[in-house]
């Protein structure tokens, strides 16, 4: 028996590298291996945070007895979702077609060709070793009508994404009214959770994209009712035990419907995601006229969580901390009463009361988890002033801490800078930019490679996975998705065109070797990275929006900062075939609908001239328009909208053009708001 996992980087992979089962990693060697031996391959999914791929490895894959069973009738590979979301997209894709619901741990049966026939997801012990003798028995008797239903779900996977939703573009091509995103809203609205905020289910998973759609919608039309649900959700989720009060940083999701019990792993990407939606959420609020200190410290609490625990020394953002610690889901973050006042001496009382701690337990077995309703506590600070907090968090540092998942993704370092540009941008921290800045330049060195385009010119392509100083995996669509999203945002704070170039590099790539001119929308996978069975497109926005919608919204924007019309008409088309979609059953595709937003009212392009241009894109960000583009420089530039443009009597000139057609310029940041609304 030899398991083949030892030498891989993964930490999820590592993890299984001494189970008795024989494992592969994903490769040519354990698929000629099933062809050889002519069995059936089990593709085995997870995550190194995921709690039940824990629980199933203990259970099962650790057990002697089910490994010797495995080991005879299956080829085992394991896959780490996270580095190989390709692998993951498509067997997902299988399981959902099969009828099943989708989730991690993944399992999923192959035929020997590497098509899909039957999956499911967590088994108990004895359940999984019958079906890996039920899946022999199948395989070895019924083949035909296996390799029948393998053909069927491979097959489903090939049709266009076009076809597959019937995406006929409208005769009026991409008009979106602000009576369209009133439809898009109330659709949504019908949906929400309007007693615990987010929508109406439960696991609460927190939706960045939605929350996001629901605050441009409310800065177009004034609708009042998203402001309150917006405001609503973001308070539960600050409030609740999905956010780590005492150490900043916010858990994947809610095991109930009050936001209370977490589960307990922290991402990186949806902690990037938050960090953005609430330093919007802020500058909505401070430009109301009520700024929220409440939203500001939970941006600022979570970005020290971040520098303190999730960066390396290179300036790289690591993936994630998991749930579990000493074998226990959560114990790291919970508490005991009697912990509680030792520590906390007589305040220990008031805090108690306050949390609705007690020898019971607010969770289980006796263990509290800090969780609020409401906040009317905090105008104060106390039970939960800054000398308590710090406190409790010194005597948690003591305890063994959850592991870490130290690989380093491309993509989810591309939501994290954005979240911190956001941050800088309207929180005006100047460590915030360092650390982006630190992280860009990082993404830059380390996961960028410089490529050669067809007529010979230099190109840009990036790496998905960076550990101990290697990178080996091509990159998907989502890691140029979302460093294209992240460099646009910190060269339009920083006014450094070098971010910008990058950009339009990793652009202009993506267009050469993901775009389907056929189907008009971009593939996962890149054209020069491994043939699996099927080439996948991401389309539908979840936790983490999909890359073909963050695309669409980076190529709008590109197009205006550098004039590019080939990037706008690519976008314009992507959002046109969505629009039906968009309209009807918008909950998972409101990415697109923010989209959406920017072509309700002609987005405003800004373009800053003189010496004092960072102040004075401050001053205009701290009106709170989205829908905008800012260029700057302090004396000239190639770039399409500062061409000619100068400082005006010395002075730092503003000009405001909408849709090719330009403004008077003006020194004053009063005038420039004006002309832009």
């Amino acid at each position: 028996m030899q398991n083949k996992l030892i030498n891989e980087t993964s930490p999820y992979l590592l993890q299984h590298a001494h189970n008795p089962v024989e494992w592969y990693p994903w490769g040519e060697e354990a698929l000629q291996k099933a062809k050889d031996e002519d069995k059936p391959i089990l593709v085995s999914i997870g995550y190194s945070a995921c709690h039940w791929c824990h629980v199933m490895e203990r259970e099962s894959f650790e057990n002697e007895q089910i490994a010797e069973i495995m080991n005879e009738h299956l080829v085992c590979i394991k896959v780490d979702r996270e580095e190989r979301p390709d692998v993951d997209a498509i067997y997902m894709d299988a399981l959902q077609a099969m009828g099943l619901r989708g989730g991690w741990p993944l399992n999923v049966f192959l035929m020997p060709d590497a098509k899909p026939f039957y999956g499911g997801t967590y088994f108990p012990a004895p359940n999984w070793a019958n079906l890996v003798e039920s899946i022999s028995n199948a395989f070895k008797n019924d083949r035909e009508k296996l390799q029948k239903s393998a053909e069927g779900f491979t097959q489903n996977m090939h049709t266009k994404e076009s076809d597959k939703y019937q995406m006929d573009i409208s005769d009026d091509g991409l008009k979106i009214s602000e009576e369209e995103l009133t439809t898009i809203f109330n659709r949504l609205h019908k949906d929400f959770d309007f007693e615990k905020g987010g929508m109406n289910r439960s696991p609460k998973f927190p939706m960045p994209s939605i929350w996001k759609f629901l605050l441009r919608y409310y800065t177009i039309t004034n609708d009042k009712r998203a402001y309150q649900h917006l405001i609503h959700t973001l308070d539960r989720v600050a409030l609740g035990g999905i956010y780590d009060t005492i150490g900043g940083g916010w858990t994947r999701y809610s095991t109930d419907e009050d936001w209370k019990v977490p589960h307990f792993e922290k991402m990186l990407y949806d902690n990037g995601q938050l960090v953005s939606l609430y330093a919007e959420a802020y500058a909505l609020t401070k430009s109301e006229g009520q700024p929220d200190e409440f939203y500001k410290a939970k941006v600022t609490e979570t970005i020290e969580w971040l520098e303190r625990e999730m960066m390396s020394e290179e300036g790289g953002f690591y993936s994630a901390l998991d749930a579990d610690s000493e074998g226990e889901e959560g114990k790291f973050y919970i508490w005991k009463k009697s912990e509680i006042e030792a520590i906390l001496g007589e305040d220990a009382a008031p805090f108690c009361e306050t949390f609705e701690f007690s020898e019971h337990g607010n969770w289980e077995h006796g263990n509290n988890v800090v969780h609020l309703e409401e906040r009317d506590f905090m105008e104060n600070g106390f039970p939960l002033s800054q000398e308590i907090k710090q406190k409790l968090f010194d005597y948690r540092a003591k305890r063994i801490r959850p592991g870490l998942d130290d690989k380093i993704l491309c993509s989810w370092n591309g939501l994290m800078l954005k979240g911190l540009v956001d941050a800088y941008r309207y929180l005006d921290t100047p460590k915030f930019l360092e650390l982006a800045l630190q992280n860009a330049h990082f993404i830059k060195e380390k996961m960028s490679i410089k490529v050669t385009t067809e007529d010979g010119a230099e190109g840009r392509g990036l790496w998905h996975n960076y550990k101990n100083g290697k990178a080996n995996i091509v990159a998907y669509l989502e890691d140029y998705a979302s460093v294209i999203d992240a460099y646009t945002a910190l060269y339009q704070v920083t006014f450094d065109e070098t971010w910008l170039e990058e950009a339009e590099l990793l652009a202009d790539y993506t267009i050469a070797n993901f775009y389907d001119a056929e189907d008009e929308f971009f593939y996962f996978t890149d054209s020069q990275g491994e043939e699996l069975i099927a080439r996948k497109k991401e389309i539908f926005d979840n936790v983490i929006p999909a890359s073909n919608s963050m695309m669409a919204a980076n190529l709008y924007n590109l197009g205006l900062l550098l004039g590019r019309n080939d990037f706008i008409e690519i976008s314009n088309l992507m959002l046109a075939k969505m629009k039906r979609i968009v309209l009807t059953d918008p909950q998972w595709v409101t990415q697109w609908a923010c989209l959406a937003t920017q072509h309700t009212n002609p987005t405003a392009e800004v373009a800053i001239v003189g010496s004092n241009l960072k102040e004075i894109r401050k001053q205009i960000d701290a009106d709170f328009m989205l829908n905008k583009v800012f260029v700057g420089t302090e004396t000239d530039s190639k770039l399409p909208l500062l061409q000619n443009r100068t400082a005006k009597n010395g002075e730092t000139t503003i000009y405001v053009c909408f849709d090719k057609t330009c403004q008077l310029p003006t020194t004053e940041v009063a005038k420039a708001l004006e002309l832009m609304q």
